[in-house]
């Protein structure tokens, strides 16, 4: 047992001094309805419930008992990202918007440029070989010409007795 406990020890040690230069990957998460501040701007006080499904898309969370109530929630997790949580509520009276509470919303703009990630590729090395290391690799030899194919027929037997 105590030969364990020291095992255990000595890789933590060893762990940490590796930590940092190797870090597990982490894929993009991308959850719910992106709302932008132009789409908020384009419905109107008095819409209906098909226009705000046309300019929003179509509610993460809707409850059978706040029927009046839209609920848009939207995340993005990257990796060396902070996440990103929004959240807009639509309030209905009638079937009409009576008023829509958002966070502070990003113009489309603004949101796609979060969006960007600029990878930096290695510059590649010029390909150059001399003579003397293509020598080291011959050019195959030519394949033998292909076998002529037999006649095609001329006449085909009839289709009805």
């Amino acid at each position: 047992m105590l030969f364990l406990s020291g095992a255990c020890s000595s890789l933590d040690k060893a762990g940490s001094s590796v930590k940092g230069a190797v870090e597990p990957y982490r894929m993009e998460i991308v959850q719910g309805n992106v709302v932008s501040r132009e789409q908020i701007a384009a419905l109107p006080k008095g819409a209906s419930r098909g226009q705000v499904v046309a300019v929003l898309g179509t509610p993460l969370l809707t409850s059978v008992f706040h029927a009046d109530r839209w609920v848009y929630t939207f995340s993005l997790t990257r990796q060396g990202k902070p996440s990103q949580l929004r959240h807009v509520t639509v309030f209905f009276k009638n079937d009409q918007v009576e008023r829509i509470d958002a966070d502070e919303l990003p113009s489309e703009s603004e949101f796609a440029g979060t969006l960007r990630t600029t990878v930096q590729l290695p510059v590649a090395k010029a390909m150059e070989a001399s003579a003397e290391a293509l020598s080291k690799f011959p050019l195959p030899a030519a394949a033998p010409p292909a076998a002529p194919l037999p006649p095609a027929r001329s006449s085909y037997p009839p289709l009805e007795p």
